[in-house]
């Protein structure tokens, strides 16, 4: 957090903050931003799973209900095939600009959407500059 900067502590997950999981795609200050604005965030890096199969990192999402954020749609490929009512919600970027800056910005726009999605169960949520589209698991 930059210097007169304050975090933003407004944002809730079936009563508590939220809990992250970031691939290796998404950046390291993006989980430090998470975690200045109160969120639990791990970064896959961090706990040394920077080569962890995607089933296995979707496991480690399972296991410990943390939302998982990506920017490898063979996350969402692997999710809707495994059939299973215990499935991670996933957030896909689908970004022309990846850069953590821009993300952050992105994610405190969403939060509000993702809480309320997380409330009616598993999803897949696909975030664009401009758009952003729910599909609530199982997908049949």
């Amino acid at each position: 957090m930059r210097r007169g900067q304050q975090a933003i502590k407004i944002w809730r997950y079936d009563g508590a903050f939220m809990k992250f999981l970031a691939d290796m795609g998404v950046s390291l200050r993006c989980v430090e931003w998470l975690r200045e604005n109160g969120h639990n965030a791990k970064h896959l890096c961090e706990e040394k799973f920077h080569q962890m199969l995607d089933d296995e990192v979707l496991a480690k999402a399972r296991k410990e209900d943390r939302i998982l954020l990506t920017m490898d749609l063979d996350f969402t490929r692997l999710v809707i095939t495994i059939g299973s009512e215990n499935i991670p919600n996933v957030i896909l970027f689908r970004l022309h600009d990846n850069r953590p800056q821009s993300i952050n910005n992105i994610m405190q726009k969403i939060i509000p959407t993702i809480d309320e999605c997380a409330s009616k169960g598993s999803f897949i949520m696909s975030v664009s500059e401009n758009n952003v589209r729910v599909r609530y698991l199982p997908i049949f």
